[in-house]
Order: structure tokens, then C-alpha cells, then sequence
């Protein structure tokens, strides 16, 4: 790699300094000008051993040399989810995307019947992978955000606290630089994380979170044939199938329009109190070899930098799965329901189950590198719990739950769904005149929003 760093003739950081001292270590270094491999910081840093990723890397942390913001550099995570996405993305034929167009309009039909839950007033998406990744990072970033700040600063007082006592002036003027470096590392892990996913994920809800604005749905028609080549299933009823997931879930976000923000910051309630074990990472600092990485890169990529959580961190992990778990179990139920003509419906069910409970590489990347599982443990109980609802009492009362924040099923009712059928057919507490005002309110302003 040419050493561009020495063909300044305006170089800012030529003053003396401890700041600059530490730059210049840093651009022998990228400019290649030491025996570290720079491949082998690419492993360490958990990112594929590819040699566009390696040099991206290298131009990337000069970037960051030069650069006096603060904070993850997010538009690098998402040009490195493009750029993977693109790699492997195809057109889809016209005659595909006309059958999955058909496909949503007759799941619209079909789920009128099985819910009560507010239609789209938005036309469903056909998505390439690019798209898709454009369309959900900003949903990503905010998950990943408080990790991703976490590990930066952890990495600079790291550096701080195990620097040399003839070295302290320069780490001490350099923390800020590192701060840089951190998030650039770790901006590049979750662009390969969240484009490894848009070759995995065959929906806008596919990972059972709301990655897409309110009253989208969408399917990656490129995805879906993939996952349909790998069934001995009809095509057209797979569609089908996926169409009306895709619709259930999109709905019940619109109709409870409480639910996506409480969810989202539930999410990030949980990431912000995770911190980066210091100590930890001060051991691998000390014992770090550059020409035998493997054992930062599994430190990075395994979670292990990610401490035990905490009893707070528990609880609301709890809260959390419970709500992944009643999101997810009423889709299933209702999806259930509006595909019964579907003769091999149940087939196509326990595939989605199966995908869904072991999730793919890109998943379980995402969970190590945040700390969290995006799977709900309690989906299957969940799901019972709304079908032996909906026998008791009708699809109506069941989907009015949602209505508001304090109706939805607790994890008790999840464990007894006889209580809960028995505590709704006693009568379940009408909203008061404000709770009513505010959903009212509440319609008007979304029928009234402008739609593309």
C-alpha cells in the first residue's frame, strides 16, 4: 500500500507533541512499515480475512487519524453493509416480483378474516439486499450505539493505564485519537454483521424486531427464492405464507402504535448498562501477540469482553424476551389462521420455526457483538397462550390487548392462559375518556400523514 501519509506538505500534526508522536507510531504502522501483518489485525479485530476488507481496514484507520469528530463513524458501517450486500445481490425477474406483488395483495384478503388489527395504508416493498440494509442501519445504530461508545473508551483507558511511565504524555494526548480507531473497528464489524444479514433475512420482520418504519412491510425477493429452492413445497404457497407473516407483523405494529417505540427503547434501555470488562481487556493488551492474534479476535467475536449481566440487566432482559415472545407468538397464531386454505401451511409453519429457533451466523455475530439474543426463548409457550385465548374469546377480544400498554399478556399469563381467558371473560376494563381521546387522536394523525 503506497505510504500516502508522508506526501503532506501541510501535515497539521507536525508540531511537537505527544498527540503527534502517537499519530506517527499509528502511520508506520498502517503505512506498512513494521512486521505486523496487517491481515492478521484484521483477524484480531474479528473481520473476515479478505483482502478488500484488509485494505478498506487500512484505509479506514488512516481515516480515523486524521479525523477530530467523536463518536462511531456509522456511515462507514453502513457503506460496509452495502458493499456486502452488493456483492452478492441479483435482479430479480419481473415474473418473480409480479407473483410476490400477488401474493401480498391475497394475504391482505385473507387477513381480514383472521384479524382485527388496522390494514397498511402503505404499499408493501419488493427489497434488493442494498435496500434493505439502507432502509434498517439507522435501527441497528441505535441498538448497537451504546456498545459500540462502551468499547471505544474502554479501549483508550486501557491504552492509558498500560502505556509505559516514559510514554504517558503521548497515550495521555492520544485518547481521543483512540476513541476514533475503537469505533472505526468496531463500525466495520457491524457493517459485515448487517450485510451478512440482508443475504439471510427474507422479510422487513423477519429478525422480530421493527427495523422499518411504521406501515412498511417488505420481502427480498432474492431471499425468498432461496429459501423457497430449499423445499419441496409448491411456490406459490410459500409466498403466500411469507406474504402473510410479513402483513401480520407490519399490522400489528401499526395498529399498536405504542408498541415499536417501547419496544426499541426497551432495547436500548438494556444495551446502555453494558459495559466492556477492563479487565479483561487489559490482559489481552499485556499478552497480546501481533503475529498470533487469534486470541483478541476470539475475545472480540465470542462476547467475552461483555461481562456477566447484571440482576438490573436480567430483569429487563426479561421483560424484554417476554414481549419478543408475545410480538412473535400472535403472528404465528394469526398467520396461522389466514393461511389455512394453504394445504401444506403447517409444513412451511414448522420450517419458519426451525430457521427462526436456530437463527443464522449473522445473528449470532449480532448477539455477541451487542449482548443480546434476538430469538425469543418463550415463542412456542407464547403462541399457545394467544391460541387458547382466541378459542376462548374470538379473534376481537384478543387482538383489543393490544390496544394499550397495560392489557398485553404478562409472562404469568404465558405460564396460566387460563387466567388470563378467565380475568377477560369476568370483563376486561374499558379505556377511560383520556386513554380514549388519545387513541382517537391518535388515528386521525396517521390517517391523516401523507403515504408514498
Amino acid at each position: 500500500m503506497p505510504d500516502d501519509s508522508r506526501e503532506n506538505p501541510e501535515d497539521e500534526f507536525d508540531e511537537p507533541g505527544g498527540d503527534d508522536e502517537f499519530r506517527d507510531l499509528l502511520r508506520e504502522f498502517l503505512a506498512g512499515n513494521t512486521n505486523i501483518d496487517p491481515a492478521r489485525l484484521a483477524s484480531a479485530a474479528g473481520l473476515p480475512n479478505d483482502p478488500e476488507v484488509v485494505a478498506q481496514l487500512i484505509s479506514q484507520l488512516q481515516s480515523a487519524l486524521q479525523s477530530s469528530g467523536e463518536g462511531v463513524n456509522w456511515g462507514l458501517a453502513l457503506e460496509q453493509a452495502k458493499g456486502l450486500a452488493a456483492r452478492t445481490s441479483v435482479v430479480s425477474l419481473p415474473a418473480e416480483r409480479s407473483q410476490l406483488e400477488q401474493a401480498f395483495h391475497v394475504a391482505s384478503l385473507w387477513l381480514d378474516e383472521a384479524t382485527y388489527v388496522s390494514a397498511l395504508t402503505a404499499e408493501p416493498r419488493l427489497m434488493s439486499r442494498t435496500e434493505w440494509v439502507t432502509a434498517t442501519m439507522p435501527v441497528w445504530s441505535q441498538l448497537a450505539e451504546p456498545v459500540a461508545t462502551s468499547i471505544a473508551n474502554s479501549l483508550a483507558a486501557v491504552l492509558q493505564d498500560q502505556a509505559p511511565e516514559e510514554m504517558g504524555e503521548m497515550i495521555n494526548g492520544a485518547s481521543q485519537l483512540m476513541r476514533n480507531v475503537g469505533g472505526t473497528l468496531f463500525a466495520m464489524q457491524l457493517g459485515q454483521v448487517v450485510g451478512q444479514l440482508s443475504t439471510e433475512v427474507v422479510s422487513g420482520g423477519d429478525i422480530g424486531i421493527p427495523l422499518l418504519d411504521d406501515q412498511q412491510a417488505a420481502l427480498i425477493p432474492q431471499n425468498v427464492l432461496a429459501f423457497v429452492a430449499d423445499l419441496d413445497i409448491p411456490v406459490d404457497q410459500v409466498h403466500l405464507y411469507l406474504a402473510v407473516r410479513e402483513l401480520a407483523h407490519a399490522r400489528l405494529f401499526r395498529h399498536a402504535r405504542w408498541l415499536r417505540l417501547q419496544l426499541l427503547s426497551s432495547i436500548t434501555e438494556f444495551a446502555r448498562g453494558i459495559h466492556i470488562d477492563t479487565d479483561r481487556l487489559e490482559e489481552l493488551a499485556e499478552e497480546f501477540d501481533p503475529q498470533n492474534p487469534e486470541e483478541l479476535r476470539e475475545a472480540m467475536t465470542s462476547g467475552a469482553l461483555i461481562p456477566p449481566k447484571t440482576d438490573e440487566q436480567l430483569l429487563a432482559l426479561s421483560r424484554l424476551e417476554t414481549m419478543l415472545a408475545l410480538i412473535e407468538g400472535w403472528v404465528d397464531v394469526v398467520t396461522a389462521e389466514a393461511t389455512i386454505r394453504l394445504p401444506k401451511s403447517d409444513a412451511i409453519a414448522e420450517t419458519v420455526k426451525r430457521r427462526r429457533a436456530s437463527g443464522g451466523p449473522a445473528e449470532s455475530a449480532f448477539s455477541t457483538l451487542v449482548g443480546l439474543e434476538l430469538r425469543p426463548r418463550r415463542l412456542r409457550e407464547a403462541a399457545t397462550m394467544w391460541r387458547t385465548l382466541t378459542d376462548a374469546v374470538g379473534a376481537e377480544k384478543r387482538d383489543a390487548l393490544w390496544s394499550q400498554p397495560d392489557l398485553i399478556p404478562t409472562s404469568d399469563d404465558i405460564d396460566n392462559p387460563a387466567a388470563l381467558v378467565a380475568r377477560i371473560t369476568s370483563g376486561v376494563s374499558e379505556p377511560d375518556d383520556i386513554d380514549q381521546a388519545i387513541e382517537d387522536l391518535l388515528n386521525d394523525e396517521s390517517d391523516d400523514r401523507p403515504h408514498e
